[in-house]
């Protein structure tokens, strides 16, 4: 399936890192989702309830990023990956991409920004 709804560059605030300054003031997360499923039964119905709202796959995105500090990018993309396979699972999604970039990561040089890309599939999708 090539069907997939994206959100890309999403930018919120949050207080994650290893240290206990990266967590003492909100730094900006830039985090991109892509959900794979078939688009094609919202498509033709122009209905809404056949396919993932794209606002509440930002919600969470959101609430994970603006909620509780973690440790890892690696942890909040696994929280946002595990909630949008709840949101798509019963529409049909076969996979979720998480990607969370951190800019301002602290490293002893200069870089872009720190990220992880994570793939999840539901449970009972086959490989």
């Amino acid at each position: 399936m090539t069907d997939r709804i994206v959100l890309s560059k999403m930018i919120f605030e949050g207080r994650h890192g290893v240290t206990d300054g990266e967590r003492a003031q909100a730094q900006p997360f830039e985090v991109d989702v892509e959900i794979h499923l078939d688009t094609r039964p919202a498509g033709l119905a122009d209905d809404l309830s056949k396919t993932v709202d794209y606002g509440g796959a930002f919600e969470i995105c959101r609430s994970v990023v603006e909620g509780p500090s973690r440790r890892l990018i690696e942890a909040i993309a696994e929280e946002i990956a595990q909630k949008l396979l709840a949101l798509s699972e019963p529409l049909g999604a076969t996979e979720v991409v998480v990607r969370v970039r951190k800019p301002r990561a602290p490293l002893p040089g200069r870089v872009d920004h720190a990220a992880v890309e994570i793939r999840r599939r539901p449970a009972k999708v086959s490989r």
